[in-house]
């Protein structure tokens, strides 16, 4: 049944866009049409599922958690004044909610409960019936982004920023991929974290992070080769160790001269120059531009690293 009916929403949703035309790659970041909001409330309600026969509040249970997780951010006792349940106060709260952060936060809360817990907790699953699993209903939200132009993409159980369509397809997912494995560990942490004050507009942040995950790529590569570094090697003495270390074949050191001056001069200078000391008298304000470019270069150079680790092995 989940498959005729994601069958048939791609069948729709192609026949539309088909109508309007291709989905520019353009993005809204301010708001969340109605439209859209109650599509994904459609989402929610199917990946949540009701109660069964041996169901005993299972579902309700789950929304309260929900419910709680968001009361305890904002610091209040309820989300909506008095509601009848926990289903409603969260779902409700969604449609209703004019800051579009917030809208967001409920977006990311239930996505996430959706595909840690729900996905895996058999109880869960026995007890409830429900109309998709985690993985159409991720996919479906994220088709749902586009369709309807918002700048915004589940993945890696955070909601992702996307500038371009292009760079968010050939970069940023790769990099989201290939950083999930437990050598990767801490570098992944640090990307996402540079995209959480991304979308929160904490520019000097998103740009320290850039660059802890940039050293702690290279800094897992060296710990998987055997390499020698110090913990307190900045990113230039680690790409030294890194292009040393014949991380790169020989014959290819004059063609990526080029790359390496990028990786040298790139992420860390970016970083240095507008979040890495202090900011004296006056208060340095980082345009979002060079955040975006930064966040780009630090996904490509991790990209870079990371394949030319693998083909070398």
């Amino acid at each position: 049944m989940a498959e005729l009916i994601m069958g048939v929403f791609d069948l729709f949703s192609k026949r539309q866009q088909r109508a309007r035309g291709e989905v520019p790659d353009v993005y809204v970041y301010d708001a969340l049409p109605q439209t859209l909001r109650v599509q994904i409330v459609h989402i929610i309600r199917d990946a949540f599922g009701v109660d069964g026969y041996y169901g005993r509040g299972t579902v309700e249970s789950a929304y309260e958690s929900v419910n709680d997780a968001l009361c305890r951010e904002y610091g209040v006792f309820e989300l909506v004044k008095n509601s009848e349940s926990n289903s409603n106060s969260v779902l409700n709260f969604f449609l209703k909610e004019g800051n579009f952060e917030r809208a967001l936060d409920v977006i990311e809360i239930c996505f996430r409960f959706i595909n840690l817990h729900i996905s895996v907790d058999l109880d869960y699953q026995y007890e409830t019936k429900r109309k998709i699993n985690n993985i159409d209903a991720i996919d479906e939200l994220n088709s749902r982004f586009k369709e309807h132009g918002i700048g915004y993409q589940f993945e890696s159980n955070e909601l992702i920023r996307v500038d371009s369509e292009f760079v968010h397809s050939e970069v940023v997912k790769p990099v989201l991929a290939i950083l999930r494995g437990d050598q990767f560990k801490g570098a992944n942490e640090e990307f996402l974290q540079a995209h959480e004050h991304y979308r929160h507009g904490r520019h000097k942040e998103c740009l320290v992070d850039c660059l802890k995950s940039f050293e702690s790529t290279m800094k897992a590569i060296c710990d998987s080769r055997g390499w020698e570094y110090k913990a307190s090697d900045t990113a230039k003495n680690l790409i030294t160790i890194c292009f040393a270390q014949g991380l790169l074949p020989s014959y290819l050191e004059s063609q990526f001269a080029s790359v390496r001056s990028q990786l040298e001069s790139g992420v860390p200078t970016v970083r240095n120059k507008n979040g890495g000391h202090g900011q004296g008298t006056e208060v340095i304000a980082v345009p979002e531009y060079l955040v975006r470019y930064t966040l780009n270069l630090t996904a490509t150079s991790i990209l870079f690293l990371v394949e030319a680790n693998t083909a070398n092995h």
